[in-house]
This record gives C-alpha cells, sequence and structure tokens, in this order.
C-alpha cells in the first residue's frame, strides 16, 4: 500500500502541540512498511512556518526521516490539476495532495475534510477514516 500525505498530516505528526498529533502519529504508524508520498508542493506547504523560524533544514529532515519521499510530476499533472481544480473546487495545494493520492494510487492521509470529501468522490481510500 502507499500512502499519500496531506501537510495537516505531516504537520500534526511533527508537532505535539498540534490536535491532531497523536492521531496522524497512530495513523503512521499503522502505515509502518508502506510507501510514504507527498507531493513537492505539499512538502514544501509543511516547510513555511519552518524557515520563518529558522528551522527549515531541520523540518526537512524530520520529514525525510519519517521516510516520506516526493512523488514525480509527468506531463499530465498541470491538466489534471486544473481538472481537480474545477472538479472540486478546492485550493490548489489540496489538489497536488490529491493528485498525489490519485497518480500513485495511494490512500490519502489528512485532516481536511473538504479533502477528504473530494477523495472519496474519486474512489480514494482516506486515513483517518
Amino acid at each position: 500500500m502507499t500512502c499519500a500525505l496531506d501537510a495537516s498530516a505531516i504537520i500534526a505528526h511533527l508537532d505535539p502541540r498540534d490536535a491532531h498529533h497523536t492521531q496522524a502519529t497512530a495513523s503512521l504508524l499503522g502505515a509502518a512498511g508502506e510507501r510514504l508520498v507527498a507531493h513537492p508542493l505539499t512538502l514544501a506547504e509543511c516547510l513555511v512556518v519552518a524557515v520563518r523560524a529558522g528551522r527549515g533544514a531541520d523540518v526537512e529532515e524530520a520529514i525525510r526521516q519519517m521516510g516520506v519521499t516526493p512523488t514525480m510530476v509527468d506531463g499530465a499533472s498541470p491538466l489534471r490539476l486544473a481538472e481537480m481544480r474545477v472538479a472540486t473546487g478546492l485550493r490548489m495545494p489540496d489538489c497536488c495532495a490529491l493528485d498525489a493520492a490519485v497518480a500513485n494510487d495511494a490512500t490519502l492521509v489528512t485532516f481536511d475534510q473538504r479533502l477528504a470529501a473530494a477523495a472519496r468522490r474519486f474512489g480514494i481510500a482516506v486515513l483517518p477514516g
């Protein structure tokens, strides 16, 4: 199984003060041994606050230590993303997370309820359930 991670899941896992930390960590532990991917834009979104605090490289390393690898963006990605944006009304960063799940036939790990609902409409399994 492959899990595509949304920024909400990565951030929650890395921040013990996040309201979803326990649930994010449990979801990731449940996916132990599975392939973890995230869209490059999702990874950049996770790093913004850390970069502002002068900790970008540390958080980037923490994400790498989680075993998360960036998804490959293919030539069809721009059109797929535009179609997802029109079909769902989601913001582009959320479409990127959804595209990572679709392109990798992956389960999407997210705490964003609008994104989770859109993923289910695309036939994508969502964690936490």
